[in-house]
């Protein structure tokens, strides 16, 4: 028996995540929706910018990207998006997005299962121009 009830969360109660390039926004996670399985947001990438390498040792993440053109780096292979293309990301593989399209990528993120602690969810693998000006530390769960 589930102890929450559906809700749906708009892109505007969200709270933007720039700590690793883009802007990270999770929607759909364990402290808004009392999700148990995984968690889901959306990714707004602008031209020329980037959401650093990183990598998931407890969750797949799932791809699909909604407008823009980007790139994924896999385990240092380059590999290009564009809209309407879905991409499985397993757990430990390092991933790195790049938007090389003129206008604003939009990507929707889902990972799951969820990591025994939220903190133990996502490995940098580089740091991004954000982080080393000092950016706000995340909430754990926006860690796409």
């Amino acid at each position: 028996m589930t102890t929450h009830r559906p809700r749906i969360v708009d892109l505007s109660e969200t709270q933007p995540n720039t700590r690793r390039g883009g802007d990270l926004r999770a929607l759909l996670t364990p402290t808004a929706v009392g999700a148990t399985s995984g968690f889901m947001g959306l990714a707004l990438v602008d031209p020329g910018d980037r959401i650093g390498e990183h990598y998931h040792p407890y969750s797949e993440e799932f791809v699909y990207v909604v407008q823009g053109h980007l790139e994924v780096d896999l385990d240092g292979e380059t590999h290009t998006m564009r809209p309407d293309q879905g991409l499985l990301i397993p757990p430990h593989v390092r991933h790195r997005f790049r938007n090389v399209g003129d206008t604003e990528a939009r990507m929707v993120f889902h990972l799951g299962p969820l990591a025994p602690r939220p903190e133990l969810g996502h490995v940098d693998t580089e740091v991004t121009e954000t982080a080393e000006r000092g950016a706000p530390p995340e909430r754990t769960e926006a860690a796409s």
